[in-house]
């Protein structure tokens, strides 16, 4: 038998979400080989390809990989076009609100009557409890669960500069996705697999969490913690840019002294240890400042790297399209956007032996694929046509 490309090929997933966290799941699995059908409500699709502002990206870059179906689940029509799909399909994902898919009627225990190998996973804002019925967000989320009162200054409390809790429950979903397709391969019956948005918070917040039983304080925000090590701060430039410099060993004191010069600081014994470098921080740190402001930024970074310490500009978004390490270690690949542009976008940042997770189709047209996807379930050109004429599917004909 030949090799796979892929390792997910002639895995069918159907992925009926929205925004990010369900997205997320089913792009992560597309890269991977998996066939993955978006089934989005006819007519328009999802609402996620009309967004603007901070969300423009969400569909063109998690949905790449993917086929669409647009078709209206309201219909008893629709609703029979899903039932044949779930009969063929080796995972479903779904992240609607609470009780939505439900009342579709493909919650999970009707769909296992269905298709008991199916793999069912529900990406929710959180597990059962309390709060199991609250809408969710990835910023409420946030906010409720310690990350934002971490990233900014007290009383500031600040979302992080990207959706990383849908994407990391998302992940999750497709971690316990994996498990059960494994454990599929022994019982020959699929598992219901539930991932949340609250609850990967919190498995963030757990080291600050942690703090607080073991010292008798509680973590402050990020911008106010107290210091582990002597130097772990940005420095302005001569040339009105910043670098971020960590020396946290007295190994790399050592080294940082002798690449830039500093001799003079390397002979003050009350600098000699990180710990005595932390205490004298109140005149140590604006002379190390006051120093480093008179160089320019890519003379600190090309030294900091010879000193084999570790540093860091402060790069925007759009820097790393022309990232050098990006670039030549293959982390983009080229995607062509629904605008006709192509850009060079982040790959899935996992290696697994020499499979390439590589951009095989762009982000589908509204209903792409889905004329020879019907046909496949042996439904007939006349049906097909008089549903296309009836709205229970969307552009197909």
């Amino acid at each position: 038998m030949e090799p796979k490309n892929l390792p997910l090929e002639g895995i069918r997933v159907l992925e009926l979400s929205l925004a990010v966290m369900g997205p997320m799941a089913g792009v992560i699995l597309a890269d991977m080989g998996a066939e993955v059908i978006k089934i989005e409500p006819a007519p328009n699709g999802d609402e996620t390809r009309r967004l603007k502002g901070f969300g423009t990206g969400f569909f063109p870059y998690y949905n790449r990989n993917k086929k669409s179906l647009v078709v209206n689940l309201k219909s008893d029509d629709g609703r029979r076009i899903l039932e044949q799909l779930i009969g063929t399909a080796d995972v479903l994902i779904e992240n609607f609100a609470p009780g939505t898919v439900e009342r579709l009627g493909f919650g999970w225990e009707r769909v296992r009557d269905i298709n008991p190998r199916l793999v069912y996973c529900s990406l929710k804002g959180f597990m059962p409890g309390p709060y199991e019925k609250r809408p969710a967000l990835d910023e409420v989320c946030q906010m409720m669960g310690g990350l934002a009162y971490m990233t900014g200054p007290r009383g500031r409390p600040l979302r992080a500069g990207a959706s990383i809790i849908d994407v990391m429950g998302g992940s999750y979903g497709v971690i316990g996705i994996l498990t059960a397709l494994l454990d599929r391969q022994s019982t020959g019956r699929g598992q219901f697999v539930k991932a949340t948005l609250f609850e990967s918070v919190a498995m963030l917040m757990a080291q600050h969490m942690i703090v607080l039983p073991l010292t008798g304080d509680a973590a402050p925000p990020m911008p106010e913690r107290g210091r582990s090590w002597s130097v772990y701060d940005l420095f302005e430039t001569v040339d009105r840019e910043q670098v971020f410099l960590g020396i946290t060993s007295d190994r790399h004191w050592t080294r940082f002294c002798e690449v830039f010069g500093f001799g003079d600081l390397f002979a003050d014994h009350r600098l000699d240890t990180n710990q005595g470098r932390v205490e004298q921080r109140e005149w140590f740190l604006p002379e190390l400042k006051k120093r480093l402001a008179a160089l320019p930024r890519d003379e600190i970074m090309r030294k900091a790297e010879e000193a084999c310490i570790p540093f860091a500009q402060v790069a925007r978004p759009e820097d790393l399209f022309e990232d050098e390490h990006l670039n030549q270690s293959g982390g983009l690949d080229e995607l062509v956007l629904p605008n006709g542009t192509a850009a060079k976008l982040p790959k899935l940042p996992l290696r697994v032996g020499n499979y390439d997770f590589a951009f095989r189709s762009a982000p589908p047209e509204l209903g792409k694929g889905s004329r020879g996807l019907l046909e496949s379930l042996d439904f007939s050109e006349e049906q097909i046509s008089s549903w296309c004429r009836d709205g229970v599917l969307g552009p197909v004909c």
